[in-house]
């Protein structure tokens, strides 16, 4: 009886799914955790400072008053069977060494991008593509910023025909979700599927 129980306790255990929502300084990392999360969302968040001056470029996002400095978790239950655990990857690049280890185990990630940024994309992008992580372009449609096609998108950012580009509101819990179950089905189908 004893082991019919444990394997009982063991089936009701969720399987977790860890994601990452990665992406340039200011490209709403933290408010798309927050707007999908069940739980309230842990954040590293800080108050930028003037040590950061010279450091941090806010040009474009000159309004910005905090910034993560570790990481953002958030969590979101798809079924009993399955629980999403979401992490997102600070932005600026002397934190950038924590990247590899929040992107250790994940199945894939989401990579947001701000128009009024591109360029801080980049790096993002490069990261996972060349850890081969599979990984959706989100571009996180800011009010007044400049609006670009998916293939405008795709050929700034030199990203291959086979990741998908989808425009989100990472405010909006409903258009978050979209950009996660797009990650979630192109993960499906680039990760090789056990024998």
């Amino acid at each position: 009886m004893a082991s019919s129980s444990s394997e009982d306790a063991a089936a009701s255990v969720p399987t977790p799914v860890k994601i990452i929502v990665a992406g340039g300084f200011g490209a709403g990392k933290t408010t798309m955790v927050a707007s999908v999360s069940e739980i309230p969302p842990l954040s590293t968040e800080e108050v930028l400072t003037e040590a950061s001056t010279g450091v941090d470029d806010l040009s474009g996002v000159e309004h910005k008053k905090t910034t993560t400095v570790a990481l953002d978790f958030g969590r979101i239950t798809i079924s009993p069977r399955h629980v999403l655990y979401l992490f997102g990857t600070p932005g600026q690049e002397r934190f950038w060494f924590m990247w590899d280890d929040l992107a250790r185990g994940a199945i894939g990630t989401v990579v947001l991008v701000d128009t009024r940024r591109l360029e801080t994309s980049f790096a993002a992008v490069d990261f996972f593509e060349r850890r081969k992580i599979p990984f959706v372009v989100a571009v996180n449609c800011f009010d007044n910023a400049p609006r670009y096609t998916p293939d405008e998108i795709r050929e700034a950012l030199v990203v291959p025909d086979g990741v998908p580009i989808v425009m989100c509101d990472a405010r909006q819990r409903d258009s978050s979700k979209i950009a996660l179950i797009r990650l979630v089905k192109h993960a499906m189908t680039v990760v090789p599927q056990p024998a």
